[in-house]
């Protein structure tokens, strides 16, 4: 197992501050966790939220703590969900960058270079990549999820294409950011981004590997459709006839996302 050497003065104009919730998840946070530290991009600092988790996930990340000063465990007192994990988080980050890695997702060796490149050469507020799905054990790979070379506000309200562990935000440009408690906290966030007038800027590169776990919750499409609505007309106010124009074009994105794995 390798672990790259600590920072410990960071250069925080350039440090990113890695955001990660993590809630029973003892068995592969080692690997989401290592995805990190094999990074080309060494000058970070890996933020990880336990959200009160039943299993050994607070004693496994301790131990990786132990390993390398720029991981950092959070020890929430009550279980409140994905968003107040990620606020927790985010009141501890340091850095001008912050990305996002939910504690069952794996990050490709060059992601964070990459994606700081991108982020400085479009001047973007908020950059994502493409990815890939594996299964739960991480032994299928799944064909690649492409991404659209910019989103704006509106086109980003009928769009699927911004994966949260892909997300890498330039806090220069879009001052403190902080998730709503709701079902799509990831979603509402990008879309307050944007809403500000920035676009967010998409590298089509194969980046990330998403973990599609048989108990996640994002699998349960009616439901997600469901909160989508809501976010539509009681988060973002839009009229009926435009919130069922957006709805139709998440709709038809989503059935080809996830036509194949």
């Amino acid at each position: 197992m390798t672990t790259m050497k600590s920072i410990n003065t960071p250069d925080v104009e350039n440090l990113v501050s890695i955001i990660t919730p993590a809630f029973r998840v003892a068995n592969i946070i080692g690997e989401t966790i290592q995805s990190v530290l094999d990074q080309t991009y060494s000058n970070w600092e890996m933020l990880i939220a336990d959200d009160c988790s039943p299993d050994n996930t607070r004693q496994t990340i301790r131990e990786w703590c132990g390993r390398d000063d720029r991981i950092k465990l959070i020890e929430l007192e009550r279980n409140g969900g994905p968003a107040m994990a990620r606020n927790a988080a985010l009141e501890h980050a340091t850095g001008r960058w912050v990305a996002f890695l939910d504690s069952d997702d794996l990050w490709l060796p060059n992601k964070l270079e990459r994606s700081i490149d991108h982020a400085r050469r479009t001047h973007g507020a908020l950059v994502f990549t493409g990815f890939r799905r594996i299964s739960a054990n991480g032994g299928v790979l799944g064909r690649y999820i492409g991404v659209p070379s910019s989103l704006s506000y509106r086109q980003l309200l009928g769009n699927t294409s911004i994966a949260t562990s892909t997300v890498l935000i330039d806090r220069s440009r879009t001052g403190d950011i902080r998730m709503r408690k709701t079902y799509y906290d990831d979603f509402d966030c990008w879309l307050k981004i944007l809403k500000q007038g920035h676009v967010a800027r998409g590298l089509n590169e194969d980046l990330m590997r998403y973990r599609v776990m048989n108990a996640s919750v994002s699998r349960n499409k009616h439901r997600s459709a469901k909160m989508v609505w809501r976010a539509y007309r009681d988060l973002e106010k839009l009229s009926l006839p435009s919130a069922a124009w957006h709805f139709a074009n998440y709709a038809c994105r989503c059935v080809l996302k996830y036509a194949r794995h």
